[in-house]
């Protein structure tokens, strides 16, 4: 299995209006495969804009605020690339599709660096940070994954937020939960989230 690593993915549409989305994407030697799910914004852009670029950041209220309805995050404009820089992340690169591989469910789009950048130190790993990025891939597949098996994982995730956690992590816990929970109250089980990587 290749190497997935999470980080905020930033696109531009047709107006060069920015989306963000948090993805995972998969290494392919010196590159990276975007594989956003059918329908998403991050896929209908790429079809435009060829061009990417990845944040990486330990800031984990991002993942849960962008799942959750909260897009407005600092940004900055792109080196090299169309695109834009997330104000907050430790270091990013920027891509550029090199070709598409096409599939009903998810597109592969193939993309080489064209820059790369570090802003910030890493500090550490943080078990909160890891459990509040699993909840978040699980607030994305909501009409995937089984109720039980959903709520099974967060029982467990939410161990490590309780033991290590900082209050971002608390903030992005509560987000997410309170997702997750609104979900089963009201959408039926069929609604699709639309969840854009892994």
């Amino acid at each position: 299995m290749p190497m997935i690593r999470e980080c905020i993915v930033t696109t531009l549409n047709g107006e060069g209006r920015t989306h963000i989305a948090p993805l995972g994407l998969i290494q392919e030697g010196d590159g990276w495969i975007i594989a956003p799910f059918r329908p998403s914004a991050t896929l209908d852009n790429l079809r435009i804009t060829p061009f990417a670029v990845a944040n990486f950041t330990d800031d984990v209220l991002v993942f849960a605020g962008c799942l959750t309805g909260n897009k407005d995050w600092p940004l900055r404009s792109a080196t090299h690339v169309p695109g834009t820089v997330l104000e907050g992340a430790l270091a990013h690169a920027e891509l550029e599709v090199a070709s598409v591989e096409e599939d009903d469910q998810r597109p592969r789009f193939h993309c080489r660096v064209v820059y790369e950048a570090s802003h910030a130190p890493f500090k550490g790993f943080n078990r909160a940070q890891a459990a509040v990025i699993e909840a978040a891939i699980l607030a994305s597949r909501l009409h995937m994954l089984p109720r039980e098996k959903i709520e099974q994982e967060l029982a467990y995730l939410q161990i490590a937020v309780e033991k290590t956690a900082g209050p971002r992590e608390h903030e992005a816990w509560r987000l997410l939960v309170e997702k997750i929970e609104d979900h089963y109250k009201h959408a039926p089980p069929t609604q699709p989230e639309g969840p854009e990587g892994p």
